[in-house]
Parts: structure tokens; C-alpha cells; sequence
């Protein structure tokens, strides 16, 4: 840290005659260079992590109020349900002498049919968010892994130069050259 005090101090005597010099100091202009990359990379990166994880969030905000949606539905069948299970009791007095047995059955089905019919929304909700949730992670590493490949191809273009390509392909002239001898 007192080396980078000390830079900025040498930067504070330059002449103002408009000399130029360079500064030496490895430590004083790596950290700047460093401070100007994280920068940068922090100002251009923010923008579209925001974006992604807004988009991300609506996502999940309408798979939310979906469900929601859903359950509203489930209890407004639960309720009609409810309500028709008083009528089938209502009638179950009436007719309790024709057939007391038979409103029996017909109370047991209807549950059963309200029953199982919670149980297929309650199952759907269930699964939507599950492949919501996937759908969402599949697309998050399909960005990353498209970022990553891009980065590799640029690391690797970079890296290539002339003289590798033609020890590359004197390499693979000699492999081809051995393959045909032992033919």
C-alpha cells in the first residue's frame, strides 16, 4: 500500500512541461490496470446479470401467480364440492328410507372424485414448477457454457500464432508419414 502512495506522489512531481515518462513501478501500474479491468467488467457486467435475473424473477413471479391461480380453482372446486356434498346429505335424510345406501355410495364417489381431483391439480402445480425450475437451470448453464466456450475460442485464437500452425501440421505430416511405413 505505501508503494502505491508513493506512485501517486511521483505522479504528483511530474513536470507540468509537458515531458512524458513511464512509470516503473510494477506494482503501482499493475493495480491500476487491474482497478480499470474490474471496473470496467463490473460497469458492462452488471447490466446483463440485472437483466438475466429480472427475467429470471418475472419468470418465476408468473409460474407463482400460474399456481396461485391454480389453487384458487381447487378451492372454488373444493367449495362447490362442499356445497353439493350438503345437497347429497340434504337428499341422503329425504330418502333415507328408498335407498339410504345407494346416497351412501354416491357421497363416497364424490369425495373420491374431489379427492383425487385435488390430488391431479396439487401433482400438475407440482410438476409445472419442477420443470419450470429446470427449464430455468438448463438456460443458465447453456449462457455459461456458451460464455465459457466463446472465452476459449478467443483464448485459443489469441494464443495461435504461425509458427504453431506450421508445427502442428509438420507434426501431423510425420504421424501420416509413420501410418503409411507401417502399411
Amino acid at each position: 500500500m505505501k508503494n502505491v502512495t508513493h506512485s501517486f506522489v511521483f505522479l504528483a512531481h511530474w513536470p507540468s512541461a509537458g515531458s512524458f515518462g513511464l512509470n516503473t513501478d510494477i506494482l503501482a501500474t499493475n493495480l491500476i490496470n487491474l482497478t480499470v479491468v474490474v471496473g470496467v467488467l463490473i460497469f458492462f457486467g452488471k447490466g446483463v446479470l440485472k437483466d438475466l435475473l429480472d427475467n429470471r424473477k418475472q419468470r418465476i413471479l408468473s409460474t407463482i401467480r400460474n399456481s396461485e391461480e391454480l389453487r384458487r380453482g381447487t378451492f372454488e372446486q373444493l367449495e362447490k364440492a362442499r356445497i353439493r356434498l350438503q345437497k347429497v346429505e340434504l337428499e341422503a335424510d329425504e330418502y333415507r328410507m328408498n335407498g339410504y345406501s345407494e346416497i351412501e355410495r354416491e357421497k363416497e364417489n364424490l369425495i373420491n372424485a374431489t379427492s383425487i381431483s385435488l390430488e391431479q391439480l396439487e401433482k400438475s402445480k407440482n410438476e409445472t414448477l419442477y420443470f419450470e425450475k429446470q427449464r430455468a437451470m438448463n438456460q443458465v448453464r447453456q449462457r455459461v457454457f456458451q460464455q465459457a466456450v466463446q472465452g476459449a475460442l478467443g483464448t485459443l485464437n489469441s494464443c495461435l500464432n504461425t509458427e504453431l500452425h506450421f508445427r502442428t501440421i509438420r507434426a501431423n505430416i510425420g504421424i501420416l508419414g509413420s501410418m503409411e511405413w507401417k502399411r
